[in-house]
């Protein structure tokens, strides 16, 4: 386990239902799930952990990073796994010194505390949060996936969440399908075509809020997505919180090409928080 530097944690209190007092100050620590093969990456991931792949050679991981910094949240636990010792030795003080002031000078980095934790090659998603759970402790937090960017108001996913009184809330959106669709009339002709529209559905996105309740639905060997979320929603604490922003997973090299375009052509919109989401410190 590699940990940059000790903090004092700020004490929260699990919000009660229907109570929007400003109980979470800044600083609500961030568990970042970075432990996959990332097999449908395998042009970049065969020598590099998905998380570590760049954009604007900086690793996808550091982006995420910096929009829960970008937001007063600057504490992150990685979960690591697949070729973990590359991500502790990123981290590692005098590196990591290094490359932010060289890469990422004006992102405050130098305030971020990041511990790193081997939680093993195989461990499923709600094992490798289970694995740290004695690093989280009995407060609030957030958890996402290592491979996912969109910019998402924490502030407000927090107040739903508080709002909502339950165990855990899940950051929802509509996806893009990887496919055209065509439009078909009852005569059996094909009246038209849509370019990868928006779906109907909602999916989850990641960006999760936790109560340290929790626990009591995690095991070593738990897949996060299947039992224990499951469990969450039947016991009816869960609540889905819609983010109808930009948002991209990074699954595949095709995906990790169209955010370098992106990257080239001067924006970031996984930076760019909407005019009426105003973030608040």
């Amino acid at each position: 386990m590699l940990v940059l530097r000790e903090v004092t944690t700020l004490q929260r209190t699990r919000p009660q239902t229907g109570d929007r007092s400003d109980c979470y100050p800044l600083g609500v620590k961030v568990v970042l799930l970075a432990g996959g093969l990332g097999t449908r990456m395998r042009e970049e991931t065969e020598f590099t952990p998905k998380p570590m792949v760049e954009i604007g050679q900086i690793p996808i991981i550091v982006h995420l990073m910096h929009v829960f910094a970008l937001q007063g949240h600057q504490e992150f636990i990685v979960c690591a796994g697949y070729k973990a010792q590359l991500i502790q030795n990123f981290f590692a003080s005098e590196t990591w010194s290094v490359w932010r002031e060289r890469r990422i000078p004006s992102w405050g980095g130098e305030e971020w505390t990041i511990t790193v934790v081997d939680t093993g090659i195989e461990t499923p998603t709600g094992g490798r949060i289970n694995h740290v759970r004695d690093l989280i402790g009995d407060h609030t937090f957030f958890c996402t996936y290592g491979d996912g960017l969109a910019p998402v108001n924490l502030r407000n996913l927090l107040d739903k969440h508080q709002s909502g009184g339950v165990s855990a809330t899940v950051t929802l959106a509509h996806p893009t399908s990887r496919f055209g669709v065509a439009e078909m009339g009852s005569d059996g002709k094909i009246t038209g075509f849509r370019e990868k529209p928006v779906l109907e559905d909602l999916v989850s996105m990641g960006f999760f809020v936790f109560e340290k309740e929790v626990f009591d639905f995690l095991r070593p060997d738990s897949v996060l997505e299947e039992e224990p979320l499951s469990r969450l929603a039947f016991e009816h604490e869960l609540t889905g919180c819609v983010h109808d922003g930009f948002w991209q997973p990074l699954d595949t090299y095709r995906e990790l090409l169209v955010m370098q375009k992106l990257w080239d052509s001067g924006t970031a919109p996984w930076f760019e928080f909407p005019r009426d989401e105003q973030i608040a410190f």
